[in-house]
């Protein structure tokens, strides 16, 4: 039986949590006998925690279904953020078009904002449909001679929608425009071929579905792709050169890796490999179903973008009549002690598009790999009993001013 005073956390799309429990074993484990330094020295210690990274360099390459013959170009960084600003900043310069979409979380929003400021880089922010996809024609139409980069957010972290990516990509192949996706909330939620979908870089965070820590995520690196150089620093390799060094994987690394990350992003494949991708998604798309099918039912709750839910993620957002999105989470959280996130969630133009700016965003709820049907249950009584508080005191204050 579940403790009534236990959390029930429905904010995975922000982290997972909690962790598989051999996750935190085996990067404590890992930690404690190996935690030092890879690649600085040649003791057998540094040799053993290097062959960890290299190995999951060519675990995750894999993963991704990218150039397994060229493991090095998967780097490892802080997070997803890190590693968009890497291909942001690596791929446009001065005279040069990009094209993305009102999707984007602000790790893409900005990096672009500050190129078209102070680079004079043009930019177009592609709309998404009344269900939440970005038409690929819209994002054809939208390539100039100057399109140097398409970059789109695979999977929303506000409405949840999985955009078409094999086909946006096949239209950058054919007019050779390179062609950048942001899978933080996908890698580890469904599979991901970057091959087969066209795809010629990617930026991934290790601390959501992929089950690992927070301060890993990297970026994988088609081998025809070509990144340019925005920092530089120590690499513990060629000590003696006095630029940072242009080979892989340290053209883009910088500094001493997180091999904690590392550790945890290991034991959180080997998970994923036992779970299976595909079956953690359809779970979790089983609770998301039962969720909205009872939000559907309740007098003054209004959905956004899930009215099919294909091609989407286990993350949905609400807001009920009456009331500030804050003040439904606080509510949840206080009364109920459900945890899910509210406000714009970083992704300032899917609210714009959506019209919730207003109101301060919505509520989101986002499922994960740990969570119950009865959790599910509780969620959907919450949200009624509020919504009902909402309606009662909305006649009351009607009845006031009439009399």
């Amino acid at each position: 039986m579940e403790d009534s005073n236990q959390l029930i956390y429905f904010d995975n799309a922000a982290t997972s949590w909690p962790k598989p429990e051999q996750v935190y074993s085996f990067m404590m484990g890992f930690y404690r006998a190996t935690g030092v330094n890879p690649g600085r020295s040649g003791f057998d210690l540094a040799i053993e925690a290097g062959s960890l990274l290299d190995r999951l360099r060519l675990r995750l390459t894999r993963f991704f279904g990218g150039d397994e013959d060229t493991p090095e170009r998967l780097c490892f960084g802080y997070n997803a953020t890190d590693a968009l600003n890497l291909i942001v900043y690596g791929t446009l310069g001065q005279g040069d078009h990009v094209i993305t979409t009102n999707l984007e979380h602000n790790s893409v929003i900005r990096p672009i904002n500050h190129l078209a400021r102070d680079k004079g880089v043009e930019a177009t922010f592609v709309p998404f449909d009344g269900n939440g996809f970005v038409d690929p024609g819209d994002i054809g139409k939208a390539i100039r001679p100057t399109t140097r980069l398409v970059i789109v957010n695979h999977g929303s972290n506000v409405i949840g929608t999985i955009q078409p990516v094999k086909e946006i990509g096949r239209i950058c192949r054919e007019r050779g425009v390179t062609f950048a996706i942001d899978t933080t909330q996908t890698a580890g939620v469904v599979p991901i071929d970057m091959k087969a979908m066209n795809v010629d870089l990617l930026a991934f965070t290790g601390h959501k579905a992929l089950m690992g820590t927070t301060g890993i995520g990297g970026l994988c690196v088609r081998k025809h792709v070509h990144l340019h150089q925005t920092r530089a620093g120590g690499t513990g390799v060629d000590s003696i050169h006095p630029y940072h060094l242009e080979e892989y994987p340290w053209r883009m690394e910088f500094g001493t890796p997180n091999m904690l990350g590392v550790a945890s992003l290991w034991a959180g494949q080997d998970w994923l490999d036992q779970q299976g991708v595909e079956n953690i998604h359809a779970r979790e798309m089983g609770l998301a179903t039962r969720l909205i099918d009872g939000l559907r039912l309740i007098e003054g709750v209004r959905l956004y973008c899930c009215d099919t839910l294909e091609n989407h993620l286990s993350t949905f957002m609400i807001n009920i009549d009456g009331l500030d999105a804050g003040d439904v989470g606080m509510m949840l959280d206080v009364d109920h002690n459900i945890a899910t996130r509210t406000g714009l969630h970083c992704a300032p133009l899917v609210h714009r598009q959506l019209g919730t700016v207003a109101i301060h965003g919505g509520v989101r709820f986002s499922i994960g790999a740990f969570n119950t049907q009865e959790q599910v249950d509780k969620a959907i009584a919450a949200v009624a009993a509020i919504a009902r508080w909402s309606v009662a005191r909305r006649s009351g204050a009607r009845q006031s001013k009439a009399a």
